[in-house]
């Protein structure tokens, strides 16, 4: 039988104050913590964008925010295939310069998406079973990528989309995506 973990009195007494920042959310403060802690970690969070006054309207459906649609942009519709076009800011770069693996796995997300609602129906769901990337190199920050989507297989239940990322300037492959997509009607109560 399993030993109850120890108390921590810490973690059970907690106030809850309103912040004294413009944003809407309020702060829970521990009562043993000393305040230069407190002050230094909600300084960390405001500085990584915790604090954002707009977080409440994040909060719907398929909602992706302007760092990343605002950073991409398509150039070619078809039937099938999607060509769009990435802005590589500093807002997507990681620590050592390149594009951030995780901007490129929410880009890989969103044109996958995309490309796939080309050929599935919209009184269709779509759930992602599968994303693999591929990491070759890296972009560097300042640059621009052509993403070019393209359906490999579509059928009733089934949909698999392929992803090149390139560099715009001299077409050199750096990433490449592939998602697999669950498609299932929308239930109709």
């Amino acid at each position: 039988m399993a030993k109850p973990s120890p108390s921590i009195p810490f973690l059970q007494q907690t106030q809850t104050l309103s912040s004294s920042s413009s944003s809407s959310f309020s702060e829970t403060i521990v009562k043993d913590l000393p305040p230069e802690i407190t002050a230094a970690v909600a300084g960390f969070f405001e500085s990584v964008g915790v604090s954002d006054p707009d977080i409440d309207n994040y909060n719907s459906i398929d909602l992706y925010s302007n760092l990343l649609c605002g950073h991409l942009k398509a150039q070619k519709i078809e039937r099938g295939r999607l060509t769009c076009l990435v802005s590589v800011k500093p807002a997507l770069g990681n620590y050592f310069g390149g594009t951030h693996g995780g901007a490129v796995g929410a880009i890989a997300e969103r044109v996958s998406i995309a490309t796939a609602r080309t050929v599935v129906a919209q009184d269709k769901e779509l759930f992602l079973g599968e994303l693999s990337i591929s990491y070759l190199s890296a972009a560097p920050v300042n640059s621009e990528l052509l993403v070019d989507g393209s359906v490999v297989r579509s059928g009733r239940n089934l949909t698999v989309v392929s992803m090149d990322f390139k560099m715009k300037e001299t077409k050199k492959l750096v990433y490449t995506a592939r998602a697999t997509f669950y498609n299932s009607p929308i239930a109709k109560l």
